[in-house]
Parts: structure tokens; C-alpha cells; sequence
């Protein structure tokens, strides 16, 4: 039964993130009038999140409380603040609160990992069958919202229906805040009183820039993040724009892709290397917003699918195998600094430059009738590009072996 418990605990952690993250554009846009730079400061409180999240985890919650009681405590308020955001009639009153569910929501991240982990025998066994729950919890809130209660058509977007996603998930925040009150006591570690706020950051493997390779990949992990951000803020209005049917439930196309895209990445990495595996997950993206750039609702919406369905390639092919890569070049001295270190920088800094960047392009593209999503999407496509010919020119395979030994235990 522990093992279904923790399943629960994953599927209402990203069921609430899936459940209003990807049509917030869309919502932003049509429902608050928000322009293209006030969508990107609403999505770029996920950086902030990310951002601050190490002081929160590291410095309060594994130092004095069980992570299974600030956990529930963090989605209590989150559920408070959900309900305020469903009630938000414009920015000025939805962006504080969407900033500070972030900064609250991003620790939760981090802490349903720390209370599996902790309550397995095997978690390189026995994780992946739970943490696997979380993307089902993501794909089945898209498709709730698209086929279930069709909040996403047109006309009900014009009508504002895409604020109840906010109401449903403030209903699974307060859930998953009290069903967090029976899980099992998951005490801090005597030795996290030990670590410096330095290594909460991942500042001390900052040394690891110091190899040539490495820190070609690093600049690579920070740049692709650009692109990035265009998919998560622009995705979603793009195809409602458009007139795709059903756009949030097409989208989940991308988590199904993930996950099987997981399962494909180790034996990838062990047969042709990280420096190929890390250059087909740019090219990707590139090939990913030209299938935007060129597809619509009409004859075209194939390539609109294709393009949603590369997600997997996109994001494990260089997030994930990039984490592998940091893992085997940090060694066992540095190996949770490390990874501290890249998340701080992709899904911190990366991701707030990308968000900023992607609203000054988004609103550059404006026009009478809506966006060009032509010129929105190829700037992305050229910057991957871009990012994908200086790695290549640049980066050189020499710790292929380390890395495939890694991925082989993955």
C-alpha cells in the first residue's frame, strides 16, 4: 500500500501544476486582456519559484521539519491562493498571488521526491513506477480540461471558462494538503544541519566549469532554455488562436511522449554517445518550431501534432541527459551540488531570460487579428539552431565513456 499511497501523492502534485500551468497564456491573453511581456512576468515566476526554492527546502524544511507535514502545510496555502486566482478580474491583483503560489510551489517539487525516496528500499528500482504517476496526473488534468469539461473551446474561452481551472485545482491542492497529513513521518536527516547554504546551491561544483567541455554545455543548457520558454508560454494560445480543437488535450501528446522517450534515452546514450544525444535534443527543438512556423488547423495540423509530440525528444534528450552528463562529470564528491547547480541555472535563470525574451518577441508579433505566429515561431527555431551549431563546433565527446557507464545505471 505504500507504494500506491506515494502514486497518489505524485499524481495530485503534477495534476495541479498540468491542471492550470498550460492554458495560463491563453487564460492571461483572453480572459485578462495581459500582453505578451505580462504573460512572460507570469510564467517567469516559475524561475523565481525555482530560484528560491533551495532557501526554503534547504535551509527551513530539511533542517526542522518532516518534509510530509511542510509539504501538506504548502499546498494548504496553495490552495488559499488558487481560489484567490480564480477570483483575480485583472494582472495587477493576478500577478502577486501567481508569484507567490510559485515561490511556495516549487519546494513542494523537491519534497515529494525527498518523502519517496525516503520511504524506499530501492528508490533506483522503485521510483520511476511512482514518479511516473505524476505525468499521468499531468496528461489526465489536460484532457479534463479539453474533453471532459471543454474549457478550451472558443467559445467557452470567450466566456472566460478557463478561470474554473483555477477552482479545480485550488479543490486538488486542499486534497492533496490534507491527504499529505497521513503519509508516512518523514523526519529531517541529521546530516542536512551539516551543509552550508553554499552547497544547497550547488556553488561549491562550480569548479566544474573549469573543464573546457563542461562549461560549453553549461552556456548550451542556458541558451536552450529560450526556446523552452516559448513552448511553455506561447504553446497553448497559439493553437487556441489558431482554431485547433481542443488544444490542452492535444498537448498532453507531449507527457505520453515523454515518458516513452524516458524509456528510449539510456539505451540511446549508450550506443551513440552524450554529445549525439544532446545534439538531436536541440535539433529537435528547431525542427519543433519550424513544424509550428509552417503548420495550421486546416490541412497543416499534422505538423502542429508532430511538433507537440516531440516533446519527448526536446526536453529528455538534453534536460534529462544533460543531468546524467553533470552526474558523471561531478563524481560522488559533487554529485548533488552539481545537479543544484544546472537546475538553478536552467530552470532559474535559463527560464527567466527565456520567458522575458519570449514576451518582448510574442508582442512584437502582434497584429490586428491576433499574433504573426509565423515570425513568433521561427525566432525560437533559428535560436536552437544557433545554440545547436556552437555546441557541435565546440563541444568535444571525450567522457563519452563515463557518461554511457552512467546512463547504463539509469
Amino acid at each position: 500500500m505504500l507504494s500506491t499511497r506515494l502514486s497518489i501523492m505524485m499524481f495530485l502534485q503534477f495534476f495541479i501544476w498540468g491542471g492550470w500551468f498550460v492554458t495560463l497564456g491563453t487564460f492571461l491573453a483572453q480572459t485578462l486582456d495581459a500582453t505578451g511581456g505580462q504573460i512572460g512576468m507570469a510564467f517567469s515566476t516559475q524561475s523565481w519559484g525555482a530560484i528560491i526554492a533551495p532557501f526554503i527546502i534547504g535551509l527551513i524544511a530539511d533542517r526542522y521539519f518532516n518534509a510530509e507535514r511542510i509539504l501538506a502545510l504548502l499546498h494548504l496555502a496553495g490552495a488559499a491562493l488558487m481560489f484567490s486566482l480564480y477570483r483575480s478580474q485583472d494582472f495587477a491583483s493576478f500577478y502577486p498571488l501567481v508569484l507567490v503560489y510559485m515561490i511556495l510551489y516549487m519546494p513542494t517539487l523537491a519534497l515529494v521526491n525527498s518523502v519517496s525516496f525516503r520511504q524506499m528500499r530501492d528508490p533506483s528500482r522503485e521510483f520511476a513506477k511512482i514518479r511516473v504517476w505524476g505525468t499521468i496526473g499531468w496528461i489526465l488534468a489536460g484532457l479534463a480540461i479539453s474533453y471532459l469539461f471543454s474549457w478550451d473551446g472558443a467559445e467557452a474561452i470567450a466566456d472566460g471558462a478557463l478561470r474554473n481551472t483555477f477552482l479545480m485545482c485550488a479543490i486538488a491542492s486542499l486534497v492533496l494538503g490534507i491527504y499529505c497529513f497521513t503519509l508516512p513521518a518523514t523526519p529531517p536527516k541529521a546530516e542536512t544541519r551539516k551543509g552550508g547554504l553554499k552547497e544547497m546551491l550547488g556553488l561549491d561544483a562550480l569548479q566544474l566549469l573549469k573543464d573546457r567541455n563542461y562549461a560549453i554545455f553549461f552556456v548550451a543548457s542556458v541558451l536552450i532554455c529560450i526556446p523552452l520558454a516559448f513552448y511553455y508560454q506561447n504553446a497553448n494560445p497559439f493553437l487556441a488562436e489558431i482554431g485547433v480543437a481542443n488544444p490542452t488535450g492535444k498537448m498532453t501528446l507531449g507527457q505520453i511522449s515523454e515518458v516513452l522517450f524516458m524509456l528510449l534515452l539510456p539505451i540511446f546514450i549508450h550506443r551513440f554517445g552524450i554529445k549525439i544525444t544532446l545534439i538531436v535534443g536541440m535539433l529537435a527543438w528547431a525542427v519543433r518550431y519550424a513544424l509550428f512556423a509552417f503548420g495550421d488547423a486546416g490541412a497543416g495540423v499534422y505538423m502542429l501534432l508532430i511538433g507537440i509530440a516531440l516533446h519527448g525528444v526536446c526536453y529528455d534528450f538534453f534536460f534529462v541527459s544533460g543531468q546524467i552528463y553533470t552526474d558523471a562529470r561531478a563524481g560522488e564528491r559533487f554529485q548533488s551540488s552539481a545537479q543544484g547547480m544546472i537546475t538553478l541555472a536552467t530552470y532559474g535563470v535559463g527560464m527567466l531570460i527565456g520567458f522575458w525574451v519570449a514576451g518582448l518577441v510574442t508582442d512584437h508579433y502582434v497584429t490586428a487579428g491576433g499574433h504573426d505566429w509565423q515570425g513568433i515561431w521561427l525566432f525560437p527555431a533559428l535560436f536552437a539552431l544557433a545554440v545547436l551549431l556552437l555546441f557541435l563546433l565546440a563541444f568535444k565527446d571525450k567522457d563519452a565513456a563515463s557518461t554511457k557507464a552512467e546512463a547504463s545505471r539509469t
